[in-house]
């Protein structure tokens, strides 16, 4: 059993909240807008952390982090990426990869839109945590908890902070 936090589009911020929030946590994934390497540096504070780059992260963090990350946790394939667009709306070069294999679970941030659903057509889960930071059009900074168990996803948490 893994217990994973995932966050996106801190954009340099990190809530004083969240190393209590995710320090229940096994792994913490971050799909992309870091913002700054500080960031990145407290994540790591916390728990171990996977992820990928967002469009405004620097050299420093694209050195750090792939475009795409594909890793597989107890039996459930994962997918991060940051600009992927939503089941029904995906990102061209992401439609392509998952015609081609899709994950069982696939991680994207981008739109500072909280959205969990199901994707038939793919057969996955689809998680964007919305925007833990505080630059965007956003009211509430979100996160997500899941539960890994096997070829389960489950036990799925919405945080929800203040600015």
């Amino acid at each position: 059993m893994l217990r994973v936090g995932i966050l996106s589009d801190t954009h340099g911020y990190l809530h004083p909240e969240v190393p209590r929030i995710l320090g229940v946590c096994d792994e913490i994934w971050h799909a992309g807008d870091f913002g700054t390497f500080d960031v990145v540096e407290s994540i790591r504070a916390i728990k171990p952390l996977y992820g990928v780059y967002g469009n405004i992260d620097g050299k420093e963090i694209r050195r750090e982090f792939p475009l795409v990350s594909q890793f597989t946790r107890e039996k459930i394939e994962v997918m991060i990426t940051h600009i992927g667009g939503y089941p029904g709306k995906y990102e061209k070069n992401l439609l392509q990869i998952l015609n081609s294999h899709a994950p069982d679970l696939l991680v994207c941030g981008h739109s500072h839109i909280l959205k969990v659903m199901y994707d038939k057509r793919f057969n996955l889960l689809y998680v964007n945590p919305g925007a833990a930071g505080k630059y965007g059009h956003h009211k509430v900074i979100t996160l997500v908890r899941l539960v890994i168990d096997g070829s389960d996803i489950k036990d799925l948490e919405v945080i929800e902070l203040e600015p």
